[in-house]
């Protein structure tokens, strides 16, 4: 499977994505900056014009981390695999002397865990620079974090699990409809599901809701996979 993975990445010329990944990590890590401490969030009087339950800096950086690599990685799934359809590279793999499923399995595991540790690192970065950045300068938001406290990173990397785990969702739908830009599409719907506000109500402040997207992001993924080896090629 290691052997499948590293191919994968090979295959898809990894190396640009990860030039992608830090290119939205500095972009994003500039945004937050300028959010926290150059006054962007910040009405004409001073004070802090954000939504409900915005005013902690947690907030946007979950936020806008979360949405970036949500669509990042159903852009890369859809590369790896709906547009492998597409351009017929699928029937060449699909006639090694290995399982199917392995293979799709494979290419799954590749974007899963690449996007993983990129959204990782982004978010480390996003704090570290938020956290240097409140030893010397006033922040707009109230800094609600410890980056020397255990619970912070177990925090962060469960949440980054649940993030690049329902692109899971957005796969399936692109492999039904035989769409690349279906992915996408489903992607952007998952954002606005997520983690708009319906007046005081979010999802994505809800404690039970990532733990049952989750378990549904991964049922997804095992459909995509399970009756691969019956199913015809798009």
């Amino acid at each position: 499977m290691i052997k499948l993975i590293k191919m994968e990445w090979k295959k898809n010329k990894i190396g640009t994505y990860i030039r992608n990944a830090l290119i939205m990590a500095v972009v994003l890590c500039l945004f937050v900056f300028a959010l926290a401490f150059l006054g962007i969030a910040e009405d004409p009087d001073g004070t802090l014009d954000a939504a409900e339950g915005m005013s902690v800096i947690s907030a946007p950086i979950e936020l806008f981390s979360g949405m970036s690599f949500l669509v990042f990685t159903s852009v890369m799934l859809a590369s790896f695999i709906v547009s492998a359809y597409k351009n017929k590279t699928m029937n060449l793999m699909f006639s090694y002397p290995i399982k199917r499923q392995k293979i799709l399995a494979s290419q799954m595991i590749a974007v899963w865990f690449f996007n993983l540790i990129a959204l990782v690192v982004t978010k480390l970065l996003l704090y570290a620079c938020v956290y240097i950045g409140g030893k010397r300068m006033r922040s707009s938001f109230i800094i609600d974090f410890d980056m020397g406290d255990l619970s912070f990173y177990v925090e962060l990397l469960l949440k980054s699990v649940v993030i690049v785990s329902v692109s899971f969702i957005a796969l399936f739908v692109g492999m039904k409809m035989r769409s690349s830009k279906a992915v996408i599409v489903a992607s952007f719907i998952l954002i606005l599901l997520t983690q708009a506000n319906i007046g005081d109500f979010s999802l994505a402040g809800n404690l039970v809701f990532p733990v049952i997207l989750t378990a549904v992001s991964f049922v997804f993924a095992v459909l995509s996979v399970v009756k691969v080896e019956t199913k015809d090629l798009m």
